[in-house]
């Protein structure tokens, strides 16, 4: 549990400060004079080097464990936070976004695989704590921008180096452990290997995969519209002020940690196909009816959406790692990979949607991507595995 809190509170820091730039998208558009369009740059800049990254990284530990890579990972981290301090021009944002993104692309396929180490055989618990401090820091990261960065202007991200100094020291003795440690993980609880693992054809593997991965498609691009657009949707749509709207992006981001911590027991104990079906397909009548709604039903959707919609990510890795065994960093990097990817592809095209249009077709667009849901009928039943 020490292991697994160290990793969690880690990655806490880590997605809080890399939250700190869609947060101050609305600031960054005032000062640099940027249309949508460039606002969606940014954010691909971020998420594509996070994404390609990822499996690339993942790969390369599951043959070449590398313990201390984490702390490589949150140094990237810590200078593009200082470049985006100093940021004077859009290529320099756009480099400064670029570098966060490489250290997420080092620290998260490395610390699902340090979480699943620990995980004493509890994977979708594991992952759901290691995911959690995530959330929960992409959840703070905006409340502290609309409190810290917002008033006192954009030199002021330098002071959050120091969240990743802390993440440094914290990794490193997070290395240490790592170092003395098989880079195998504990069996799942309940089985799984032997006879009671589901074995299934190279060519069912494939199908599955690419059914998890059109299910993150559908997910993340979903919430690419919430988290890079929503501050912009509401001012637009009900006239709150920027620091208003940096709160109701903090409420619906801490529903998004909440779900996640409620995916991975719950498959654990009932499930991984179970969750997923709930969350992607369950959240499909809310987010037709967000566009629809005023402001105080709309944080109320936004709530249930980050809620429902969150739970899946733990089950659809943990589901993934079962379906390619002994290459679970590779797989970790994929998923990751693909999240971040598709979350950058999407806030690019949003961003360009809604410059010819507006941002409020943006979501009566999005609104039907969680009917992808659908595909998860066509998952295979794993049995131990999935019920590990």
């Amino acid at each position: 549990m020490s292991i697994l809190g160290a990793i969690a509170f880690s990655h806490l820091l880590n997605d809080m400060m890399q939250s700190l730039l869609p947060a101050i998208y609305p600031m960054l558009k005032t000062s640099f004079k940027l249309d949508f369009g460039q606002i969606g740059l940014i954010t691909l800049a971020y998420q594509l080097t996070a994404s390609l990254l990822q499996p690339v990284v993942g790969l390369y530990t599951d043959h070449r464990p590398q313990p201390y890579s984490l702390v490589a990972g949150m140094s990237f981290t810590l200078m593009g936070l200082l470049l985006l301090s100093r940021a004077a021009s859009f290529p320099m944002l756009l480099v400064a976004a670029a570098s966060v993104g490489v250290g997420s692309s080092v620290f998260h396929p490395e610390s699902s695989r340090v979480a699943r180490m620990a995980s004493g055989g509890h994977h979708g618990f594991a992952q759901s704590l290691f995911q959690v401090g995530g959330n929960v820091g992409s959840a703070v990261g905006p409340l502290l921008a609309a409190f810290i960065v917002l008033p006192f202007g954009q030199s002021s991200i330098a002071w959050f180096s120091l969240a990743a100094l802390a993440g440094i020291i914290v990794l490193w003795n997070v290395g240490g452990w790592y170092r003395t440690r098989p880079v195998t993980a504990a069996p799942a609880r309940g089985g799984e290997a032997g006879a009671e693992r589901v074995q299934l054809s190279p060519a069912r593997v494939r199908l599955a995969l690419a059914i998890l991965m059109a299910l993150i498609f559908s997910k993340y691009f979903y919430l690419a519209s919430l988290s890079s657009y929503y501050a912009f949707y509401l001012i637009s749509k009900f006239h709150v002020s920027v620091q208003s709207s940096q709160i109701h992006l903090f409420v619906f981001l801490g529903a998004v940690a909440a779900g996640t911590i409620i995916g991975g027991p719950v498959g654990d104990r009932y499930g991984r196909k179970l969750v997923i079906w709930c969350s992607i397909l369950g959240v499909l009548p809310f987010t037709l009816m967000l566009p629809y709604a005023n402001l105080f039903w709309t944080e109320i959707l936004s709530v249930v959406i980050g809620v429902v919609l969150a739970s899946a990510f733990s089950a659809i890795i943990v589901f993934a790692q079962e379906l390619v065994p002994q290459k679970f960093g590779m797989i970790s990097g994929l998923f990751y990979g693909l999240a971040f990817g598709v979350g950058g592809i999407g806030a690019a095209f949003l961003g360009q949607l809604a410059d010819h249009t507006s941002i409020t077709f943006v979501y009566h667009v999005c609104s039907f991507l969680p009917a992808v849901g659908l595909l998860t009928g066509f998952l295979p039943n794993m049995k131990a595995a999935d019920r590990a």
